[in-house]
């Protein structure tokens, strides 16, 4: 049975700044769309803004069906295990948001987290911004222990490939756009520059 939390509190801060990495799901409306979860990492990619408020740093990556159901419908879960220490599991289930890089608001917001890197500065695609609606807890005990040997550097050296063959950061930007304009299920998601 899940606990259920009316906030995030100092305990769950400083327990998610402990765990390896942090999952995030969405979904479409439509009830033939494509469910999509993705591990996502390092862990202080993710920042706790408030007591109803996280947002983690996104980079440019193999698909954009985040951003894309964010744009449709905004539902959104972030999920916590413990693989290591006492069993845990966290929900932050709410409405979220893709800042983009081009967005006004992102360097603000890119600045007041102090989000970990996940890969090169110009491999930053958005800031997803969730209002967290609902935090429970539940016991975790299906979870494997595991340890963690660190982090994959895979992201930051094809981006910085990728940047070096495309010649700029303008073209490397333009690229992924075009590549992320839309979800496997045909939502919109990346829309060209500002």
């Amino acid at each position: 049975m899940a606990t259920v939390f009316e906030e995030i509190t100092d305990h769950h801060r400083e327990w998610i700044a402990q765990q390896a990495l942090f999952f995030v799901a969405t979904a479409p409306l439509s009830e033939d769309g494509r469910v999509n979860v993705s591990p996502k990492g390092p862990i202080g990619s993710l920042a706790v803004l408030g007591p109803r408020r996280v947002a983690y740093l996104d980079a440019h990556g193999s698909g954009t069906e985040t951003i894309a159901h964010l744009r449709e419908n905004g539902r959104i879960c972030v999920m916590l295990c413990a693989f290591e220490g006492p069993p845990r599991i966290l929900r932050l289930h709410g409405r979220g948001e893709a800042v983009l890089n081009d967005d006004p608001r992102y360097g603000d917001l890119h600045a007041s987290a102090d989000f970990a890197d996940v890969s090169i500065p110009e491999a930053r695609r958005s800031i997803v911004l969730v209002e967290v609606e609902r935090i429970a807890d539940s016991c975790g005990y299906g979870v494997p222990l595991m340890s963690s040997e660190g982090h994959r550097d895979h992201h930051a050296l094809s981006s910085a490939k990728r940047l070096r063959t495309m010649g700029d950061a303008d073209a490397f930007e333009d690229f992924q756009r075009e590549r992320g304009a839309e979800s496997l299920d045909g939502l919109p998601a990346l829309p060209p520059r500002r």
